[in-house]
């Protein structure tokens, strides 16, 4: 997809709202029962991955550069989908505590 469509797709994402944990959780154990049963290979899930983090870049703050911001991003996400617990710094509020856990 193009910079054009992708826009379009995120915000109608949005629109539905499946910006949501769950949806996340359903994506990450779908993926890997398709790994599982030979259905993705690495190549398809690096598509995967691709697609999500320039969806999550069209979010970002313009302060970030983007060749960064997508770079963490890649590498929180190949740690997620790994089943890595450590993902390396989260975000933080202005107390200095990351968010709880929903």
């Amino acid at each position: 997809m193009n910079e054009r469509e992708e826009k379009r797709v995120h915000d109608m994402i949005g629109f539905v709202g499946l910006r949501a944990h769950a949806t996340a959780v359903g994506l990450l154990r779908l993926s890997a029962e398709l790994v599982r049963a030979g259905v993705l290979d690495e190549a398809a899930m690096s598509r995967v991955k691709d697609a999500i983090v320039k969806d999550l870049s069209l979010s970002r703050s313009l302060h970030e550069p983007k060749e960064e911001f997508e770079r963490l991003m890649r590498e929180r996400l190949d740690a997620l989908f790994a089943g890595e617990r450590d993902l390396g710094a989260g975000p933080v509020d202005e107390a200095g505590a990351a968010p709880a856990a929903h």
